[in-house]
């Protein structure tokens, strides 16, 4: 169960970079567009070069329409899509000032507590999403630009949610393991200690 896990915590963090990727370019492209459709309108193109200028202008060359709306959708997927190797690595920040000072034994009841807590949270998330991606459904509202559904962007999300929430509810499952057994089955400080 834990390769499986592990596995998909791993393609989902490789579809988020790839969504992170795309956010990227498109980002880059319009704000390059943008400064060159603002170029082109200057008045030393106008007065030089206003065929030119016009040509390019007309071409469509310019911000790209409702990019901030695609940058909503996408960065929402990626956040959850990051988050179960986060967690499945044990790759969250800690601070351990007060916790260094605990017996293993504790440390591991305090990480099975906020494994549980964190698995709560993220089923609560997920049945949210879910009821978010129905009513958009229901009601058709589209975006205002790109006028696309605004469910997609919900169910988008849904899909990295749930996929989270799966992850999040197996190490809250390892974790009560680890304090019955008494030794530790998943990794728990992989991430910046502070």
């Amino acid at each position: 169960m834990y390769r499986s896990m592990n596995r998909l915590s791993h393609i989902m963090a490789l579809l988020g970079g790839a969504m992170l990727t795309l956010l990227i370019l498109l980002i880059c492209t319009s704000v390059v567009g943008r400064g060159l459709n603002t170029f082109f309108h200057g008045d030393m193109m106008q007065s030089n070069f206003p065929a030119l200028a016009d040509w390019l202008l007309n071409l469509g060359i310019g911000a790209i329409n409702g990019d901030f709306e695609l940058v909503e959708a996408g960065i929402a997927f990626a956040i959850f899509a990051f988050l179960p190797l986060c967690h499945m690595t044990g790759g969250h920040a800690t601070v351990d000032i007060f916790t260094s000072l605990l017996s293993q034994r504790s440390n591991r009841i305090l990480l099975m507590i906020t494994s549980v807590v964190f698995a709560a949270v993220m089923v609560l998330i997920a049945v949210q999403l879910y009821a978010g991606t129905a009513s958009k459904l229901r009601t058709g509202q589209t975006t205002q630009l790109l006028e696309f559904p605004l469910w997609w962007a919900y169910a988008l999300s849904l899909v990295g949610a749930a996929i989270a929430a799966t992850v999040a509810v197996y190490v809250a499952v390892m974790r009560i393991f680890e304090v019955a057994r008494g030794h530790d089955i998943l990794p728990t400080q992989a991430g910046a200690e502070h």
